[in-house]
C-alpha cells in the first residue's frame, strides 16, 4: 500500500487553503521513489492533483465522477477525495462514497495487511 504526497514540498497557502503542488517537486521525486517500490499492490490516490497524475486520460470530467468511477481503476487504484475539513460538504453530498467506497477500501486494506501484499 503507497500513500505519497504529490509534491514532497510544501507549496504555500492562498486564500482557499493550501497551494498546487509544484510541479518539479513530482517530477524530482515521484518516480525514483515509485521505482524503489515495485511490489505496490494497492494505491490510494488522494485528491484531483493526484488523479491527474496517476490517472491522466483515464481520469473522469471532475473530481466526483473520477472517485465515483472507483471500480473502473481498482484493484491497482482506488481515488479518493482529500481528507479535508473542507471536504465535510462534499461527504454529506455522496453519501455513497461512506456506503460504497470506505468498506471497500478498509476491505483491501486489510487483504493487504494480511497477505503481506
Amino acid at each position: 500500500i503507497a500513500i505519497m504526497p504529490m509534491g514532497f514540498c510544501y507549496p504555500g497557502t492562498s486564500n482557499s487553503g493550501d497551494l498546487p503542488p509544484r510541479p518539479e517537486c513530482a517530477k524530482t521525486w515521484r518516480q525514483p521513489l515509485l521505482a524503489a517500490l515495485p511490489r505496490i499492490q494497492l494505491t490510494l490516490v488522494i485528491g484531483q492533483y493526484a488523479h491527474a497524475w496517476h490517472l491522466g486520460k483515464r481520469r473522469k470530467r471532475n473530481l466526483t465522477e473520477t472517485v465515483k468511477s472507483w471500480k473502473e481503476y481498482y484493484p491497482e487504484i482506488i481515488p479518493l477525495p482529500h481528507p479535508s475539513p473542507r471536504n465535510n460538504i462534499w461527504l454529506k453530498k455522496n453519501p455513497w462514497f461512506q456506503e460504497q467506497v470506505i468498506p471497500e477500501l478498509q476491505r483491501a486494506i486489510r487483504v493487504q495487511l494480511k497477505t503481506g501484499g
